[in-house]
């Protein structure tokens, strides 16, 4: 039922989401109008000091929330998807020996897929995909007494973490062609500016691709 209410409210505040968004005046001229993106720093997860010739440099990695037309859109998939899964499941379920483990694992794989579409860093992006990696192995092999079962459980989880190597490759690429930042805004503003050479992000896109092929293939 706690699951079930989660994800309940999840999808009414990811309607209202869409449509604060939606109501969200244009600014710019002519074509080039656009919705401004919307970035909530919730606190500073970690901070290191880069030495340099003259001096420390500052550098935090902050934890926060990135909205745009993407994320929006998102979110409104996610919600309205696991909302159908969760209620679908209640009967289908019924029963099972481990019925509210199961919930408890679709409700962290609901979450996992929240922190993945709003996250401002490619830190945050990996924590939220690394979260869905886990709970992908808990339900593939919800039946694990089965030997089928849980070989399709080890199956997955293996193809996932092989498709990571991409992505951490990926994030370690446009960490430093776009200026020693994991801030996915950042990241986007130095590839629109021309700041990263097109064959530079088209190595670093290939590579998220490929983890992208890793968590389809399961």
């Amino acid at each position: 039922e706690v699951g079930v209410a989660a994800v309940g409210a999840s999808f009414v505040l990811a309607v209202l989401t869409a449509i604060a968004w939606i109501s969200r005046p244009l600014s710019g001229t002519g074509d080039d109008r656009i919705r401004q993106f919307v970035e909530h720093n919730l606190f500073t997860w970690f901070d290191w000091h880069i030495q340099s010739s003259a001096a420390g440099v500052s550098n935090p990695t902050k934890f926060g929330i990135h909205i745009d037309g993407l994320s929006v859109m998102l979110l409104f998939v996610v919600a309205f998807i696991s909302l159908m899964v969760h209620v679908y499941s209640l009967e289908y379920l019924r029963g099972d020996r481990r019925y509210t483990y199961y919930f408890a694992a679709l409700s962290l794989f609901t979450a996992s897929m929240f922190i993945m579409v709003t996250a401002s860093t490619t830190l945050q992006l990996l924590l939220g995909w690394e979260g869905m990696g886990v709970c992908s192995f808990m339900l593939i092999g919800h039946w694990w007494e089965d030997k089928p079962n849980s070989d399709a459980a080890l199956k997955a989880f293996f193809t996932t973490r092989t498709g990571d190597i991409g992505l951490l490759v990926g994030i370690a690429m446009t960490y430093f062609l776009a200026g020693d930042t994991f801030n996915i805004e950042k990241i986007n503003q130095a590839a629109l500016s021309g700041k990263i050479t097109h064959t530079a992000l088209l190595v670093a896109a290939l590579a998220f691709l490929a983890a992208v092929i890793g968590k389809s293939a399961q």
